[in-house]
């Protein structure tokens, strides 16, 4: 028998204007103690959805339960959640400490109660010692563990977090994305969290809910919603795919120049469609020219990027497709082998690989 989710949306829609629905039938559980994410591009839906389960927008139809109950009309303050957004909200006169134990002063609880809770708070975020800084002498992302910090500090049971790492640089939101999931862990409290990023929802999630035009389009874990994407849109947005134009015949796509690659047809297209298969960068190995057993093309190298780890080669595969994007893992010995711009060379990989959506 399943656990029941800790928070249920029903049905839910929501428009601004009275025309155009925002959030389209969104039916979504998220369980006790997970982390998820909720990702897609600006206009997705991603933001309304996580305002309405904080109280600061109401669904136009539909119902979301807390732990069973209706909370569709609970104001934000009755709802005890923790908040995080990008631009910390951080009361610049108050010290950190003060910052920190500001909910549990609304929430009148003692202070020496508040004190104990503060330090834990602040030594959950390592920030142990700066009780009785200001905010401004703070670095944005000392900052944001204080916004965090003050979020977690009343023990709510649900954390909802709004582009919380938008404004750190690639390295330290790098850290961070790494610090919030162990602290995660260790805390067992339920995270939702929105984000534009594919990398940072992959990194963090138990779970991802991928948005796109006011529905979810694929709510999966990420080794799932990484593999094997619902969709054409999905496997666009979520990870680099080489993406290949053609025809489908039988369990393969022909590409007009005659290429015939066995794939997956996912979204079950009919004979004849127009569909586009998508073969992610690392699973295409790259060989010499001349033909090779299963599903193969021949291009040229157009571009070698040189990415420390690994190469990225851009390769023309002719018949007006987009360039072939290839993923090659780089050591040592593999520097003066590598192919350069202007090889010929044959691209291969498996039939699982090689998946087919309607367009």
């Amino acid at each position: 028998m399943s656990t029941p989710p800790l928070v249920r949306f029903a049905g839910v829609q929501k428009t601004y204007d009275g025309m155009q629905l925002v959030v389209r039938q969104l039916d979504l559980d998220i369980q006790r103690g997970e982390f998820l994410s909720l990702l897609g591009p600006s206009g997705s839906g991603k933001t309304t959805t996580l305002m309405m389960l904080a109280g600061f927008e109401s669904p136009t139809s539909g119902e979301i339960f807390l732990d069973g109950k209706p909370i569709t009309h609970t104001p934000p303050h009755k709802r005890n959640f923790g908040m995080v957004f990008q631009n910390y909200a951080l009361f610049p006169h108050l010290t950190v400490g003060q910052n920190v134990a500001y909910p549990l002063t609304v929430r009148k609880v003692p202070k020496d109660e508040q004190a104990r809770r503060v330090h834990k708070a602040l030594d959950m975020v390592r920030l142990a010692g700066m009780t009785d800084r200001l905010p401004a002498r703070l670095s944005g992302g000392q900052q944001q563990r204080v916004a965090l910090a003050r979020a977690l500090v009343f023990e709510p049971e649900l954390v909802l977090m709004d582009e919380p790492l938008g404004a750190l640089d690639k390295q330290l939101r790098e850290h961070m994305q790494i610090e919030l999931k162990e602290l995660h862990h260790q805390l067992g409290v339920t995270f939702v969290y929105v984000t534009h990023d594919q990398s940072e929802a992959l990194t963090m999630s138990d779970r991802v809910a991928v948005f796109n035009e006011g529905f979810i389009q694929q709510l999966a874990d990420v080794e799932s919603l990484y593999e094997h994407p619902a969709n054409r849109f999905v496997a666009g947005f979520v990870g680099d795919s080489t993406v290949l134009r053609g025809t489908l015949q039988g369990d393969a796509i022909v590409l007009p120049g005659g290429a015939r690659l066995a794939g997956v047809n996912v979204n079950g297209c009919a004979e004849g469609a127009t569909v586009e298969a998508c073969i992610r960068p690392e699973r295409i190995a790259v060989h010499p020219p001349g033909p090779q057993e299963g599903n193969h093309l021949p291009a040229t190298v157009s571009r070698v990027i040189y990415h420390g780890d690994h190469l990225r080669l851009l390769c023309d595969v002719g018949s007006g497709q987009r360039e072939a994007s290839v993923k090659l893992p780089l050591t040592r010995e593999d520097e003066r082998r590598h192919p350069h711009e202007g090889d010929a060379v044959t691209l291969k990989f498996t039939t699982a690989a090689n998946r087919i959506y309607a367009i």
